[in-house]
């Protein structure tokens, strides 16, 4: 084997640029449902919507650490508390009403 063969065989180092410009290439996009948890806090579950909010912003503090896959898993748990909160606001306020028209004075 001649000595060229041998080189083009080695594996080199990248260069701390190329590295960096993998890194960011890399990056997943961002989906950590910032506005839709902030609209369910129109809801009137309390609690839930509070904690989506809470899971929403901690996705977008793990994206910016590098942790994606934390990012990810935290943003689909806010996606999905936010959608219960939906839900749910909406069950309580049929059930306001329907209480509310239902009734009669005496």
């Amino acid at each position: 084997m001649s000595l060229g063969a041998a080189e083009r065989n080695v594996k080199r180092p990248l260069d701390e640029n190329q590295c960096r410009r993998d890194e960011a290439e890399e990056a997943p996009p961002l989906r950590n449902y910032l506005a839709f948890t902030i609209f369910t806090c129109f809801c009137p579950a309390y609690p839930i919507n509070i904690v989506a909010l809470v899971f929403s912003v901690l996705s977008q503090n793990s994206h910016a650490e590098g942790d994606y896959e934390g990012s990810r898993r935290l943003g689909r748990k806010a996606l999905h508390l936010g959608i219960a909160s939906i839900v749910i606001g909406l069950l309580l306020i049929a059930v306001y009403c329907i209480v509310h028209f239902t009734t009669y004075d005496i």
